[in-house]
């Protein structure tokens, strides 16, 4: 009986024992990198904002990339106001940008926005590269030459660090902001330090014409920004992470509208990673790629309140067992181990974010979101379709 119940233990404890490894060993290499300075400023930008009525923010999005410390005559926005039944388009061009209005009934979402972006910039023939921003978003003024660095040191996709615009707004932003300090700053800080992919998070990316045109943009998922990220790494191309420069965007603080934020979030990278885990697994094996298995094992990695829920599951299994059989007590040493980790890699999420320590206080209401979310992915299971995030109210 002992043999099968450690058997059992095993099978449940193996899933999250293995991303736990990974996410220490990528907390243990999150040390700030280096930030190279470009050596000249001939490059030649389009940004590309997708908006779909966004006249509460389009107005602040571009005052804020038109203070980006680029040469005037290097860089162009472009509004591409797609499907818009609101002033975005006026308000676009009245700030300065050039804006692109698109109407298609049939294609609809971010994806056919960007593709079209693309196609308008690539005709024009101006820029070398384009940096993708969404309609909500503040940057840093060193957005350009940040990537610029990049460019010149021969890297092709890019992705600055995406941020939190409004972290304090309510206990959902802040553990959110304390989620993307560690999914987006830990990690990607980690994975750039050992030569892989960060990915792509669709705010914040920049890809050259050279790539474009060897690599079509052609996704249009819930999630369209991870699966083109994933489909360079399928194809050899690495996305470099730039942690100097920031795009930091707005989050939703009511439940309602984080309902709708968080099932297409997370909704998409469940049918991502169903569709590419084995594919990524496949080319890891047979081209010998650690940026294919790297990809691979970020797609397996659950949101960290799912994990710490598997954890939670190994934890309860071994104090029953120990009920009846005292191996179940030599067993509580892996789930608390593994907890420990996640708190670690919770706290240096935290360290890299922009909130102060009453904000650690929001962890006790973890649970209660774990809860929240699990209610939000299985009411909302059926649903495929992009479907727009409510604003704020300005």
């Amino acid at each position: 009986m002992s043999t099968w119940i450690n058997l059992l233990l095993l099978l449940i404890a193996i899933p999250p024992a293995v991303v736990c490894l990974y996410l220490g060993l990528l907390t243990l290499l999150s040390a700030r990198l280096p930030r190279p300075q470009p050596a000249h400023r001939r490059l030649r930008f389009d940004i590309l904002v997708p908006a779909h009525n966004e006249a509460a923010v389009i107005k602040r999005t571009i005052a804020s990339l038109r203070k980006i410390d680029w040469p005037s005559d290097g860089f162009r926005i472009l509004v591409i106001a797609d499907n818009c039944t609101d002033n975005t388009a006026d308000l676009a061009r009245d700030a300065g940008a050039t804006v692109i209005e698109r109407h298609d009934a049939v294609r609809r979402g971010k994806g056919y926005a960007v593709e079209a972006g693309i196609a308008h910039s690539a005709r024009g023939g101006r820029a070398d590269a384009m940096v993708f921003i969404d309609a909500d978003t503040v940057v840093t003024p060193n957005l350009l030459s940040a990537c610029a660095a990049r460019i010149e040191a021969g890297a092709e996709a890019m992705q600055v660090h995406y941020g939190v615009l409004n972290p304090n707004d309510s206990w959902r932003t802040r553990l959110v902001t304390m989620a993307y300090g560690a999914s987006h700053a830990v990690r990607s800080r980690a994975r750039e330090r050992m030569g892989a992919s960060c990915g792509l998070r669709g705010n914040g990316m920049c890809l050259t014409h050279a790539l474009l045109k060897r690599h079509p943009f052609q996704v249009y998922s819930m999630t369209e920004d991870l699966e083109y990220g994933i489909q360079l790494g399928l194809n050899g191309v690495r996305v470099h992470y730039i942690d100097e420069a920031s795009a930091d965007a707005e989050l939703v603080s009511s439940g309602s509208a984080s309902a709708s934020q968080r099932q297409r979030w997370e909704g998409g990278r469940l049918m991502v990673a169903r569709a590419y885990t084995g594919r990524l697994l496949k080319a890891a094996w047979q081209k010998r790629s650690g940026v294919c298995l790297e990809l691979a094992m970020d797609l397996i990695t659950l949101p960290l309140g799912y994990l710490a829920l598997q954890i939670g599951v190994l934890l309860v299994a071994c104090l029953a067992v120990a009920v009846f059989w005292p191996v179940g007590l030599l067993w509580l040493a892996l789930p608390v181990l593994m907890l420990l980790i996640i708190m670690i890699h919770v706290f240096r999420g935290w360290q890299l974010s922009p909130l102060g320590p009453q904000a650690l206080l929001d962890l006790f209401r973890v649970p209660f979101f774990i809860a929240w979310k699990l209610f939000v992915m299985l009411r909302h299971r059926g649903n495929k379709a992009w479907v727009k995030t409510k604003r704020n109210a300005p």
